[in-house]
Parts: C-alpha cells; sequence; structure tokens
C-alpha cells in the first residue's frame, strides 16, 4: 500500500472508532440545527453568524472549525462549546458540516 493511501486509510479508520452513538449523534444533530442554528441559520445559510454549508467550509482546515467550535471566538457572538462538546464530538460535526449536514430526526 502507498504511504499517502494508508495514511488516509488510518484517518478514515480513526474517525470510525470516534464517530459518538447513534442515540448521541442525534442530539449533535439536534444541536447544531437548533441551538448552532440560532446564530448560523436553521438551514445553516448564515445569520448573525456566518453560513456553514461545505461550500463556504471549504477552504477553511478542519482543525481550525474544530478549535473554532470548542473555544469560541472571543469579541464575537461565537461561544465555547468545550463544556458542552468533547473534542470528538466537534471532530465529528465539522465532519458532517463538510459533508453537508444531515437533517434533525426526530
Amino acid at each position: 500500500m502507498r504511504p499517502i493511501l494508508f495514511i488516509l486509510s488510518m484517518g478514515v479508520a480513526a474517525a470510525a472508532l470516534a464517530a459518538p452513538g447513534a442515540e448521541r449523534q442525534r442530539e449533535l444533530v439536534r444541536l447544531v440545527r437548533q441551538d448552532c442554528g440560532a446564530c448560523h441559520g436553521m438551514t445553516l445559510k448564515g445569520g448573525l453568524g456566518s453560513p456553514l454549508l461545505p461550500q463556504d467550509l471549504q477552504d477553511k482546515p478542519a482543525t481550525s472549525l474544530v478549535a473554532t467550535v470548542m473555544q469560541g471566538r472571543p469579541g464575537t457572538a461565537m461561544p465555547p462549546w468545550r463544556g458542552m462538546l468533547a473534542e470528538d464530538e466537534a471532530e465529528w460535526i465539522v465532519a458532517r458540516l463538510l459533508a453537508g449536514f444531515p437533517e434533525e430526526k426526530r
């Protein structure tokens, strides 16, 4: 296996292992749609906060997006979520945002 393919496959495997359980995923989708949606728009197309659609985030490194979720943005309305989310949950949210966030299921 080529080194780059091995590294990429390891990243995919690690992400799959770190994925929250199905119930927590539903909670996280609801959190993003409701809480984040309060500023970023219920359809994540923007509002007080910037849009969170894949085309709006594609040029931003995932690590920076995770840091923003966890630490917030001082001097703005973006709060830190580190007290509500674990780092792996923020990584899961960012991965979903970059891929196109799922709809909330009731």
